[in-house]
């Protein structure tokens, strides 16, 4: 391992009690190795307004069950009526990825749109991945479950090194054991998985170190020889559970990535539009680059609870700020909903030019495309 990826971390509380963890190389960590740092932006439970933050509740049987039989109504309803056919395959646009190797500059922020919610970030001299998934399933086994309509755009060999991997929630499409364990035997304990509340036992059974768990409005600081990268844990309206018994143990999340050299972005992971954007819009924002999801989203009476559609998401995008670069994720991986797939970014297009937003900011169309925005060129902060 290239001794730059060592990895040391430190764990601060509102009380500045600490712990260390060894760095691959044992409990020295050399010069240059990468320090995690986490903090509180306020009291646990508060966001920065000062006003309580409940943590995010699971439903409880009864939810549970009303959603089963939501599930099954949706899925007979599919038997009856039927849905748009999958595109042909190339029918999503591609471009050669044009992202920095290995770091881009302090003064660059570029995100690469891999595939599903898959991004390459590049912000602070760091590198991100959100959600990683390069597996051809969205499912505990790899014989049934939804089938990739497109294959990633970066092979998972083909990255550049990765400092951080943020998991946004629990389901399938977003967190996969394959993806983490190839991720976790290329990088090893150089790679810091930062994950909402409840997810560290399960990446310990797939014997996964450096895992970072955040509350909502709680944030860490990561610190190598490349750059530095605050990263933020913050509310988003979704839900979490990985089989069809019980759920309510892990937690959800969107995040922010804010960088001293000026540099901010922010991933929405997967939700339904809420009012918290604004929120996090006037406490972070604005962001240079906006990666939401803009697919998955019929049949309304069913996924408005959980997923937004394009017009909420050019919302979002507004109350979050309305500047800066957006970027589409969460169509034309897995067909997982019943809407035609090649739909999202149409109806985006349409509502980006109903809000009178610059044409130039929205990026919904290609896999791989790499989207290149300089913070400094960027007003309003």
């Amino acid at each position: 391992m290239d001794p730059a990826r060592r990895t040391s971390v430190t764990r601060r509380t509102a009380a500045a009690q600490t712990d260390a963890r060894p760095s691959a190389a044992g409990a020295d960590a050399a010069p240059g190795a990468s320090e995690l740092a986490s903090a509180a932006p306020a009291a646990p439970g508060e966001s920065p307004s000062g006003s309580r933050v409940p943590p995010p509740q699971e439903p409880g049987r009864q939810a549970r069950r009303a959603r089963r039989r939501a599930l099954i109504r949706w899925q007979v309803d599919n038997l009856r009526e039927g849905r748009p056919p999958n595109p042909p395959a190339g029918a999503i646009p591609r471009a050669a990825p044009g992202f920095d190797t290995p770091h881009a500059a302090h003064g660059e922020i570029t995100a690469t749109w891999i595939g599903h919610s898959t991004v390459l970030v590049q912000v602070g001299g760091l590198n991100v991945l959100t959600d990683p998934m390069w597996s051809e399933r969205a499912s505990p086994v790899a014989w049934a479950g939804p089938r990739r309509l497109s294959p990633p755009a970066v092979a998972l060999a083909e990255l550049p090194p990765i400092d951080v991997a943020l998991v946004s929630h629990d389901h399938y499409d977003h967190l996969d054991s394959r993806t983490v364990r190839a991720l976790a035997n290329r990088f090893g304990d150089g790679l810091v998985w930062a994950a909402p509340v409840g997810y560290r036992r399960w990446f310990g059974r797939l014997g996964v170190r450096g895992v970072v768990e955040l509350g909502w409005w709680r944030s860490a600081s990561l610190r190598t020889e490349h750059g530095e990268l605050r990263l933020h844990a913050l509310p988003a309206r979704h839900w979490s559970q990985r089989n069809a018994f019980g759920g309510g143990h892990r937690s959800w999340a969107s995040w922010a990535l804010t960088a001293p050299s000026g540099g901010r972005a922010y991933f929405g992971g997967d939700s339904a539009y809420f009012g918290g954007y604004e929120q996090i819009g006037r406490a972070l924002g604005p962001f240079d680059v906006t990666v939401l999801p803009i697919g998955a989203y019929e049949p309304r009476w069913f996924m408005a609870g959980a997923h937004m559609n394009p017009e909420e998401a050019v919302r979002a995008y507004c109350d979050l700020g309305g500047s800066g670069a957006f970027v589409g994720v969460h169509w034309g991986g897995f067909r997982l909903t019943d809407e035609d797939p090649l739909e999202p970014p149409v109806r985006t297009r349409a509502a980006w030019r109903a809000a009178g937003l610059d044409g130039s900011d929205l990026h919904v169309d290609t896999l791989g495309r790499t989207v290149r925005v300089r913070p400094a060129e960027r007003s309003g902060r």
